[in-house]
């Protein structure tokens, strides 16, 4: 018996932590093969959409969930697991598993998570008279000015990557309409409920204060003169962003050491959601509709506790179970680990939790928007225009 099993993991250490699992795994079940399909991230999503087109798919494979795992289910093309992982030992938590489910059933197991938030430079806050980390948007825009008066570059930002800015948009929307105002976007493919045109406001107040850094709208993310390179050289004290920051932050800049420091986007004052709820994404793994009751077996044994804490460990991923967080050995990726614990609501990235055109609508419309050539009013009807069309 030969499972396939279709991952990204070309780097370390995911790359060793798979083998050693495939290796004990096979040690357990001689009579079951799992064969290790590990293919880079671009080329994983091209291969993968032509092997769904044919109507099949891998037994088990790397899924990021949201709008295209969704397809991908409604095409009869995945198993509904909700039934097999009930009597799994392990419980995953909220925010790791929500990705996958749909109408109260789940398609994929997680195996990893992440979040966006505010990546801070401590020092500068101190030179600014930043006592704490604000929690309110009223608050941001206080310390964006107190930032600006000490002479500090308040964000760095890549304006040309256009991806790092939607991040401000989907969080304000989040913070002002809820996580419902989303997902009831998501259904009538309607964004101009004011939730997100009052988000679009509240970013066009911060870029009005020119927060940026210079020539921010020309900025890659991950070049010498990008956004994580800036906030990695100290020049500027704040960036949105993943919970893969401090690595980049390192490999493009210097890195500012135990200067980081992580909050949660700020709660607006009279919205709907909260700063407990979350952006982000990780990765889980979906099993092909005629896999063999076997690829669960091994899904099972790769998410256990003893199994998933290897991998934990490595710094390879994120805790997506339960009392797991002291796994975490790095202390910048430990403290994301402790908010995705305490998260009550989580949303997928919009490029993942849309059908591809209109996130790709939603960074380049948010992307004018920051550049000054479009309206918070343009925004919304630009998705919304998009997302009919789909």
């Amino acid at each position: 018996m030969t499972i396939e099993f279709w991952n990204i993991a070309t780097n370390e250490p995911l790359k060793s932590v798979f083998a050693n699992a495939i290796r004990d795994f096979q040690a357990k079940h001689p009579n079951i093969e799992i064969k290790n399909v590990a293919i880079e991230n671009d080329a994983f999503k091209s291969k993968l959409t032509t092997t769904m087109q044919s109507g099949k798919a891998p037994d088990i494979f790397h899924t990021w969930g949201g709008g295209v795992l969704k397809q991908q289910a409604d095409a009869g093309l995945v198993k509904d697991v909700t039934e097999d992982i009930a009597s799994w030992p392990q419980k995953f938590t909220n925010a790791a598993i929500a990705p996958y489910q749909f109408d109260g059933k789940t398609y994929a197991v997680p195996h990893d998570i992440g979040m966006v938030g505010i990546w801070y430079n401590k020092a500068l806050f101190k030179k600014a008279g930043i006592e704490q980390p604000p929690a309110t948007w009223s608050e941001f825009i206080e310390a964006v000015k107190k930032l600006k008066a000490a002479g500090i570059t308040p964000i760095a930002l890549a304006g040309k990557a256009k991806w790092p800015g939607h991040y401000y948009w989907s969080y304000l929307a989040m913070r002002i309409g809820g996580l419902d105002a989303l997902k009831q976007a998501a259904e009538t493919k309607d964004f101009t409920d004011p939730a997100f045109i009052e988000a679009g406001r509240k970013l066009k107040e911060l870029v009005d204060l020119e927060p940026f850094q210079k020539g921010f709208l020309g900025a890659a993310y991950d070049t010498a003169d990008g956004q994580a390179a800036t906030m990695g050289n100290g020049k500027a004290a704040m960036e949105l962003m993943g919970q893969w920051a401090p690595s980049v932050q390192s490999s493009a800049g210097k890195g500012i050491g135990d200067d980081l420091g992580f909050f949660p986007f700020p709660a607006v004052e009279g919205g709907k959601g909260t700063n407990t709820e979350a952006l982000g994404g990780g990765g889980g793994f979906a099993v092909g509709a005629e896999a063999p009751p076997e690829a669960l077996e091994f899904l099972k044994f790769l998410t256990e506790e003893t199994e998933h804490r290897k991998a934990v460990e490595s710094g390879g991923v994120l805790p997506v179970l339960q009392g797991e967080e002291d796994a975490v050995k790095d202390p910048n990726l430990a403290e994301v680990a402790k908010h995705l614990a305490a998260t009550t609501g989580f949303q997928l990235y919009l490029d993942q939790a849309f059908p591809p055109a209109v996130g790709q609508e939603v960074n380049d419309s948010v992307a004018e928007l920051i550049a000054g050539t479009e309206t918070p009013e343009g925004v919304a009807k630009a998705i919304t225009e998009t997302a009919k069309s789909e």
